[in-house]
């Protein structure tokens, strides 16, 4: 029931690209009850590879390799793999046919590139050679080995339709894994894992995890056991726990996003919101209309970088401007009480700062932003200094802004600023 994850690739070592492939793996495999020991990424290196595969074949009871497998001459995966465990490369007439009929069908003729991807390891098996993505399995040593492409949306296919199915077939015993996660906001990582430290003790058989996941923060719930009744019980008294501990502060769970929450609470409350941004660009809007369905509470926004259009068409007055600056609390109010009056929603929200990575000053340095929000009881404003570069603070504001929808219509305070 235990593993690894071998990807291959001069980006991934390089840095250009993420490791995707790794990342779903592991994640995937956990969650289906099995033990993910180690994850190695190599570069394009044929002693490399054939170390990392050695090494898996003396730990594990299944390897997954993703990467190497297409036309180009550094994919050297199934070569690789021949010479490691000492088997002649063989001409798989399946393959070869498979990728001899796509290649006409598209009008083109077969080269020595193309067959290339159709030699593998003797004693190997294909994995789907009746469609266009494909990879192969063998077993060395009693260890099952299977070779994936290293395109994402191909490696999730053939992982999710073929090999995960069939490494679970294998063991019949294993133990139910459930997870619930928690994602937080406003708090960051150390102070979250000195508030959870008060529940030493109570939290059972579960193990807790906390990653950032910026500008937010996840804590992972995992509890293995044999009853699932028991442990969606238990999951669940953890998960109330900890919600408890954090307060407000816990905005979700799982797959849900800030913008799902915001948009769920109007829909059940019957509001409308409206939105007027300056230095996030339109992300606001675009975050919120992700949300299937957004079309009942959102009713438009609009992007005011300049001071015309903030006086234009939100109603700023230029006494604002000229008194306290595009960049205050004062801009911010009206500029969300113009976006809810200009487009007669419930709930008007703004956001209005600095960016950078220039335009700041000593007494509005680059990160400077203020939010407002306008209803029909009351208009509200707050400053903040977030930190980072320029899509770290474009992104840290439109999640704050997006939470004062959340904490007003719930009745919290607004998370401090400035």
């Amino acid at each position: 029931m235990y593993g690894e994850i071998i990807t291959i690739g001069n980006e991934l070592t390089s840095g250009r690209t993420r490791d995707l492939n790794a990342w779903y793996a592991a994640g995937r495999l956990t969650e289906s009850g099995l033990k993910v020991i180690r994850i190695t990424s190599v570069g394009d290196d044929r002693a490399k590879v054939s170390e990392a595969l050695a090494a898996a074949l003396a730990a594990s009871r299944f390897v997954i390799i993703t990467g190497g497998l297409g036309s180009t001459d550094d994919d050297l995966t199934c070569q690789i793999a021949a010479k490691a465990f000492a088997r002649p490369l063989c001409l798989d007439e399946r393959m070869f046919n498979a990728i001899k009929a796509y290649v006409e069908l598209r009008g083109k003729s077969m080269t020595p590139s193309l067959e290339k991807m159709a030699w593998m390891p003797e004693g190997s098996r294909i994995i789907n050679p009746r469609a266009g993505v494909c990879g192969f399995s063998m077993t060395e040593k009693g260890v099952h080995l299977y070779f994936l492409p290293g395109v994402p949306e191909q490696m999730r296919y053939l992982m999710e339709k073929f090999v995960l199915p069939e490494i679970v077939s294998r063991y019949n015993e294993l133990p139910l894994l459930r997870q619930k996660t928690i994602k937080v906001f406003g708090i960051n990582e150390p102070a979250i894992a000195e508030m959870v430290k008060k529940l030493r003790g109570k939290t059972g058989e579960a193990l807790l995890g906390f990653y950032p996941q910026f500008p937010e923060n996840h804590i992972a719930i995992t509890l293995r056991g044999n009853d699932e009744s028991l442990l969606l019980s238990e999951l669940k008294r953890i998960e109330k726990a900890i919600e408890d501990l954090l307060g407000p502060c816990a905005f979700a769970r799982d797959s849900e996003m800030m913008e799902d929450v915001t948009g769920r609470i109007l829909a059940e409350k019957s509001l409308t919101i409206s939105v007027a941004e300056s230095c996030t660009g339109g992300l606001i809007g675009h975050r919120i209309t992700s949300v299937p369905g957004s079309s009942a509470y959102f009713l438009g926004g609009v992007i005011a970088y300049s001071n015309k259009v903030k006086t234009l068409l939100l109603g700023v007055s230029e006494e604002t401007l000229a008194t306290f600056g595009a960049v205050s609390g004062q801009t911010a109010a009206q500029m969300a009480k113009g976006a809810r009056e200009l487009m007669q929603s419930d709930i008007g929200l703004a956001v209005t700062g600095i960016a950078g990575p220039e335009g700041g000053t000593d007494e509005k340095p680059v990160g400077t932003v203020h939010i407002g929000l306008s209803a029909r009881d009351n208009t509200y404003c707050g400053m903040y200094r977030f930190s980072g570069g320029r899509e770290q603070i474009r992104t840290s504001t439109a999640t704050m802004a997006l939470d004062w929808i959340r904490r007003y219509l719930n009745g919290y305070p607004f998370l401090p600023g400035l």
